[in-house]
């Protein structure tokens, strides 16, 4: 079985009863970084082994992966933080695993646009995911431009490199419109900002923004 593990995105108190319990109990845990995983199975005492399932060893090391699994044996894969299989290589495997007819379940976990869709207060009866904003100004205006025309709320993730320029972008595209960012969900300095894009980046500006960001039109 291939068991896909949902993990905390900051706080380790949020992995669940049953997330514990499967990865302790399967033969190997696919891990995006098996350094930042550790932090979290020491915590929990696991002594599952781990090997590394990150980006640029997603092809050689799925073949090995579906190797065990075909053996019989139960593989659990996690991302750093969050769900695997959104925006992470988790997706690679998940479709390797339905091609070779594998067994796979769900463990529930965390999802920082989740997270941030519900702390907004904003619609979430209809919404619309878009990871991360490109990383050319024009080019990501273009794509808030189209977007725009969606009538839904707006979710991206942002990184701390690029959160005072998409938002200066997204002022460009759509004015005064009051947004929402929220940073550090779930850990103890959790803030969720709110205003227009001027008034947020300005905010942001202070307290020199750091970590990923998640983004709400």
């Amino acid at each position: 079985m291939l068991y896909i593990v949902g993990t905390p995105i900051g706080n380790l108190k949020d992995l669940s009863l049953r997330a514990i319990e499967v990865l302790k109990g399967v033969d190997l845990i696919a891990c995006e970084d098996t350094r930042h995983t550790k932090i979290l199975l020491d915590h929990y005492l696991i002594k599952t082994p781990t090997t590394s399932f990150f980006q640029h060893n997603r092809f050689t090391k799925a073949d090995y992966i579906l190797g065990l699994l075909k053996e019989g044996k139960d593989i659990a894969v996690v991302s750093d933080a969050g769900t695997p299989g959104i925006l992470d290589p988790g997706y690679n495997l998940i479709n390797l695993a339905i091609k070779n007819s594998l067994e796979m379940t769900f463990i529930p976990g965390a999802a920082a646009f989740v997270n941030a869709l519900v702390l907004s207060g904003k619609p979430a009866h209809e919404f619309y995911f878009g990871g991360f904003l490109v990383n050319r100004t024009q080019a990501r205006k273009n794509q808030l431009e189209k977007l725009k025309k969606f009538n839904c709320t707006l979710i991206f993730y942002e990184s701390c490199h690029r959160i005072l320029s998409s938002l200066e972008d997204i002022k460009t595209v759509f004015g005064d419109k009051e947004i929402v960012v929220a940073r550090e969900l779930t850990k103890k300095f959790e803030e969720i900002l709110r205003g227009n894009p001027e008034a947020v980046s300005n905010k942001l500006v202070k307290i020199k923004p750091r970590g990923e960001f998640v983004i709400i039109i």
